[in-house]
């Protein structure tokens, strides 16, 4: 089995940028109070979020501007909750903000983030780990591809509510959105009882898509591709929701109409909890 690569996302960040603004540009005011996925948000409580994270990185990072305390401890629910917060508030103040404005601000504080991003070193340690993957200190890469999957996804969000999904699954864009999710599997079968050798298959179909083995170490998994040999389990999700799998909006009771297993329940059933977002 090949072991995951480093990967690349920065370069995609611009990319993104550019989507969004033409589609924000390009809607109409009632789009903009349209629902989303997110049971809390319409379309632009989305577009404020994702100003925030441009504007909360510059702060926090490059400036160093906390701007007041941090979580009660570092443990995963009291950052959830403390995230959870910090974007309640903002978006309850980003009510006073005209559509244009959040699209002009957006605009023009996408190219500062994106700089930034692309300026931190690949391999040295993140100032943020990447908690859903189990991680207590990741590589910038990854925080980057993990800054990568909110966009991504946040933006598929507001493309969902207004019927223009298309742009998003283009493989060059999906595919490492999919990359960087699947990374989290490792942590979510930490529970999981197997024999040592025992691999699980993991499937995404569609252009976008791809396969991944998980095979089971002395007291660990891990996630590679290109396996040839027996395979204990295999999964098979359709690529056109499993964004919303990984971001906690396709309950399972609607998830299961979109997957394909073969194997004994306790090897796929956390495959139903894998969320790879903060929350």
């Amino acid at each position: 089995m090949q072991s995951l690569s480093v990967l690349e996302t920065a370069h995609l960040l611009p990319v993104l940028d550019q989507h969004l603004i033409a589609l924000l540009r390009s809607l109409a005011p009632a789009d903009w109070e349209r629902q989303t996925v997110a049971p809390k948000w319409r379309v632009r409580d989305v577009a404020l979020h994702l100003l925030d994270g441009s504007l909360r990185t510059l702060s926090i990072l490059r400036d160093g501007h906390f701007g007041g305390p941090g979580p009660a401890s570092p443990a995963y629910a009291d950052v959830v909750r403390y995230l959870n917060q910090l974007n309640e508030e903002w978006v309850a103040v980003g009510q006073r903000l005209s559509p244009q404005i959040i699209t002009w601000l957006l605009e023009v504080s996408g190219p500062a983030y994106n700089t930034y991003m692309a300026s931190l070193p690949p391999m040295e340690p993140a100032v943020f780990s990447v908690a859903w993957a189990g991680e207590e200190q990741s590589p910038n890469w990854f925080h980057v591809a993990r800054d990568y999957t909110e966009k991504w996804h946040h933006q598929q969000q507001i493309r969902q509510a207004v019927g223009q999904e298309a742009p998003l699954m283009a493989p060059e864009l999906y595919h490492p959105f999919l990359s960087t999710c699947v990374r989290a599997l490792p942590h979510h079968y930490r529970a999981v009882a197997a024999e040592p050798g025992t691999v699980l298959q993991f499937t995404v179909t569609g252009p976008s898509g791809d396969t991944w083995y998980l095979r089971r170490q002395a007291t660990t998994w891990e996630l590679g591709t290109h396996y040839v040999g027996q395979v204990a389990a295999t999964v098979v999700l359709d690529g056109t929701v499993a964004w919303r799998l990984f971001t906690k909006s396709l309950p399972r009771t609607l998830a299961e109409a979109h997957v394909e297993v073969s194997a004994e329940q306790y090897l796929i059933e956390p495959i139903y909890s894998m969320i790879t977002i903060m929350g």
